[in-house]
């Protein structure tokens, strides 16, 4: 292994640590060759011992997401950013669909958007991914008068249903229309007995607000949110500012070095928001634009037809 690839898992394995540390009881791992042919570990057990063991006997625990106030806390020591490559996006929508399975959302309720763009009438439109922006200065958060909506310690801007009392000023409020009214569910989502948490979003309740949560609950394990995970061009990137690390599954890569090198910017910025997505310009594209259009139904292509 030449020392770029090296570097590239070591990248990859600090991500996976740093999102999901907490999923481990054992810590300090160094991986090593056994003589018997298998990989072994050493590692530092939680009462301070060092023991080796096999590599294959070490199943990372599962860690369930937080519930009531714990939800407000926030993951230790994390910042978490998202960065979106428009140059890789040819609004495939797999970011949507996997977003609305995971959060059990209905068809017509989009948390992760994509929108057709043209900046001026002498550029070619592009197709740009919308979530909620997890705002360091959120409008959101400042109106809201039942302290549903929160700013967490890890950068994460949530929604606690059980408070939320659907009086909407958290959706006047926010400048990017991020966020979806829960005007009615559907038989199936009433029937999600799964036990609610902010962090996941679900069960759904009627008459409140949904949006973006950023999947803590995945990140608990080590894992992307789903509309990182369901890209199959790798446009988006998840991480975390204190590692200075974003990955998009296949590609590691440092965060401020990545935004330095693509000139990466914040959408409506202007605005004091401080958002914690950043977009990398849709130069030199990987899909011309009509390629997003491919597949869609009539329906979904009428949301893209440009108005007169």
């Amino acid at each position: 292994m030449d020392k770029k690839e090296q570097r590239r898992k070591f990248l990859r394995n600090s991500l996976a640590i740093g999102l999901g540390g907490t999923a481990f009881s054992l810590l300090g791992a160094t991986a090593l060759d056994s003589k018997e042919g298998g990989e072994k570990i050493k590692v530092l057990t939680t009462d301070g011992k060092l023991v080796e063991v096999s590599a294959s006997s070490i199943t990372p625990a599962h860690v369930e997401p937080a519930y009531g106030e714990a939800a407000r806390e926030g993951i230790p020591g994390r910042k978490f950013v998202m960065v979106v490559d428009l140059s890789k996006c040819k609004n495939a929508r797999k970011c949507t669909e996997n977003c609305q399975k995971g959060h059990d959302l209905q068809a017509d309720q989009e948390w992760m958007k994509v929108l057709s763009m043209k900046d001026n009438e002498y550029t070619d439109p592009y197709w740009f991914p919308k979530s909620c922006y997890h705002c360091d200065n959120p409008p959101c958060v400042k109106v809201c008068p039942c302290d549903a909506t929160y700013k967490r310690h890890d950068g994460i801007v949530l929604i606690d249903t059980d408070r939320c009392v659907g009086c909407k000023f958290c959706i006047s409020a926010c400048p990017y229309s991020a966020r979806v009214f829960n005007w009615k569910l559907t038989e199936e989502q009433e029937h999600n007995t799964a036990k609610y948490s902010p962090e996941t979003s679900v069960p759904q309740q009627d008459g409140t607000v949904g949006k973006c949560d950023f999947c803590p609950d995945l990140s608990r394990n080590g894992e992307l949110p789903h509309c990182a995970s369901g890209c199959p061009m790798g446009a988006i990137y998840f991480g975390d500012a204190n590692e200075d690390v974003v990955t998009n599954g296949t590609e590691t890569v440092r965060f401020r070095k990545l935004l330095k090198d693509k000139a990466a910017f914040r959408y409506k910025e202007e605005l004091g928001t401080d958002p914690r997505v950043f977009y990398l310009p849709p130069a030199e594209r990987m899909f011309p634009y009509e390629r997003g259009l491919e597949g869609l139904s009539d329906e979904q292509k009428e949301i893209y037809k440009p108005k007169s």
